[in-house]
């Protein structure tokens, strides 16, 4: 039967009028009256591989927290020309400058100045790639912007804020045939790669559960009123949205292990949070002594802690934790466990069990050497010296620009982008339902039942080096 969205729509949205969530899962009603698509997919974007760019020129947007270290990562990746700057805020523009200089490199294209700044740089021929590092609500608009000028995308997480923005993504990509990848950069974490190498040689036999997480406290960060997130907006997002607002991170390397939309997907899910017993509170103190918060004080704040359990359509479960408001460690809990062993990487140690204990260390560095996939091997030891998040960030970037230029299907395609952003908005839905079932949407048309996984050995095209770095 061909999936309609439609009705799909009006089945998620039956009774949420009640509970005021309307404009939580579409932005705003008139959302809701956004073209369907039809049963027909455009294009099978699974496995697609672009032609072959010898040197990818890359546009780079939002330069506030995570734009300027996208700028140095890429600095250092031959085949790679940095051509155009963007943000609003022209200072911005001009620290990332120096960081070309340092690197002896050209001086980008300036997009500055304007809101909309970006819509220029999109429409410019001599760029290739979109790379997106700007707040959440403008990553699917200059993604599909970007796409309809020709350029592929990587956008930062979440890719998407609506059920309606998933699927604008979607199908502009199979519509354009361009590369629409969230940069998802947990999934290139050296124990989530290790994980992921031994579940696709069988080491730990099929996978039945898996549990991930972003547990960070991130109060301090949020009410920050310099140099964080700039004009607040992601304490409007925790002030105004009540679920899992940021999964990905959790949820991304745990979907690769059990391949979703590609042999398996999301089925449904459900979602609970618990009320908020710290944002308020903070705001109220903050305001005592300072105005400017006095507007954030008695806003609805998400819940301190939301579990959501999805359930797939081969009867697979996940467990995703949102916690970024109480005093706990870091942790994204990566845990994935199958019918011969379990893997887990927090509390730290990461470790492995193969039975009912865990390996020592000497077996446990047995099997990582074993099974440490070739790209780690390749540029794992330069990515640590590069940094960003230990490593993780510049293994991403490698491996973008290497299948770029090499013709290569991305890790993450754009079904990935919008089945894992999707979590969002639906388990906001199911909190505000009581915790009732959500049925999650098929990006894939049907498709997951053939699509296959990517080399799960990561081997690379082996020409895109590195430029000399003397960190």
């Amino acid at each position: 039967m061909a999936f309609n969205r439609r009705k799909f729509l009006q089945k998620i949205t039956l009774g949420t009028a009640a509970f005021g969530i309307g404009t939580k899962l579409f932005g705003n009603p008139e959302e809701e009256m956004f073209q369907i698509p039809n049963g027909n997919q455009h294009f099978n974007m699974c496995g697609f591989a672009a032609p072959k760019l010898n040197t990818v020129r890359i546009g780079i947007v939002g330069l506030g927290m995570r734009g300027p270290d996208a700028v140095e990562r890429m600095s250092f990746i031959q085949g790679v020309e940095i051509v155009a700057l963007c943000d609003k805020y022209p200072e911005r523009v001009k620290k990332s400058q120096e960081i070309l200089k340092k690197a002896k490199l050209p001086v980008a294209k300036d997009y500055s100045g304007k809101e909309d700044s970006w819509k220029k740089m999109c429409e410019d021929p001599n760029i290739d790639l979109i790379y997106s590092c700007t707040p959440w609500h403008l990553h699917t608009p200059i993604a599909v912007y970007a796409m309809e000028h020709g350029k592929h995308v990587a956008t930062e997480v979440p890719a998407a804020k609506t059920i309606d923005e998933c699927w604008q993504l979607v199908e502009t990509s199979e519509k354009t045939k361009k590369h629409c990848m969230m940069l998802e950069n947990c999934c290139y974490d050296f124990f989530e790669l290790l994980t992921l190498n031994m579940v696709r040689n069988g080491l730990l036999g099929e996978i039945v559960h898996a549990e991930g997480a972003y547990i960070h406290e991130l109060r301090w960060l949020n009410f920050k009123k310099t140099d964080g997130y700039a004009d607040m907006w992601r304490l409007k997002e925790n002030a105004s949205r009540n679920g899992n607002l940021y999964p990905t991170h959790g949820l991304g390397p745990i979907a690769q292990c059990l391949d979703i939309n590609r042999g398996d997907k999301m089925d449904h899910l459900v979602s609970m949070s618990t009320l908020d017993f710290q944002m308020n509170e903070e705001v109220k103190t903050l305001a005592a002594k300072d105005d400017f918060f006095t507007e954030y004080v008695n806003k609805p704040y998400r819940g301190s802690m939301n579990n959501t359990i999805i359930r797939t359509a081969k009867g697979k479960t996940m467990l995703i934790q949102h916690d970024v408001t109480s005093p706990r460690p870091y942790s994204r809990i990566h845990l994935v466990s199958g019918t011969k062993g379990i893997a887990q990487k927090w509390p730290s140690p990461a470790k492995i069990a193969l039975g009912h204990s865990w390996m020592n260390e000497q077996e446990y560095k047995k099997n990582e050497e074993k099974w440490t996939p070739p790209i780690v091997k390749h540029v794992g030891e330069i990515a640590k010296k590069v940094g960003g998040h230990g490593g993780m960030d510049f293994i991403m970037d490698w491996r973008l620009i290497d299948c770029l230029r090499n013709g290569l299907a991305l890790d993450q395609d754009v079904y990935d982008a919008a089945a894992w952003s999707a979590i969002a908005p639906l388990s906001e839905a199911s909190v505000a339902k009581k915790s009732k079932s959500i049925d999650i949407p098929d990006f894939t048309k049907g498709a997951w039942k053939t699509n296959k996984p990517v080399d799960t050995s990561l081997t690379t095209g082996a020409n895109t080096e590195i430029r000399n770095i003397d960190k």
